[in-house]
């Protein structure tokens, strides 16, 4: 193959300007070329890493849930035959659990009676609540 070396091309005055332009316009084209290329290596990569990571998460907070689930499942479900071995004395422990924790949550509790004639301080929660067996 032949190759032809062009050193110095000077091309005639009537067409100069538009020999500039074309020459300008080639430039300017490979200009914003590059510039496109370069705005895509840095939007692309970082959006597809932002697109992984929000799947990664999402697969982890469902796996979570999945788990969780299945793990009340099989606290109910001790729960449960532990239930039907002796039902009064876990429903009364239920009872008591369940007791113990609502009433924690609270301030001072009070009863009073129909005759009112004072009042009769029914837990002291700052104390704790006493373990029941």
């Amino acid at each position: 193959m032949d190759q032809v070396v062009l050193q110095d091309v000077n091309p005639p005055d009537p067409v100069k300007p538009s020999f500039n332009a074309v020459n300008e316009a080639q430039q300017e084209r490979e200009k914003l070329i590059n510039e496109a290329r370069s705005e895509y290596n840095k939007v692309i990569p970082r959006a597809t890493g932002e697109a992984e990571q929000m799947i990664q998460q999402a697969e982890g907070y469902g796996l979570e849930r999945v788990n969780n689930a299945r793990g009340e499942a099989a606290r109910f479900n001790a729960l449960f035959a532990e239930y039907a071995r002796a039902k009064e004395v876990t429903r009364q422990r239920i009872y008591l659990e369940t007791l113990q924790k609502v009433l924690s949550k609270g301030g001072s509790k009070f009863i009073i009676d129909e005759n009112f004639k004072g009042m009769v301080p029914l837990l002291d929660l700052k104390k704790g609540v006493p373990n029941v067996k």
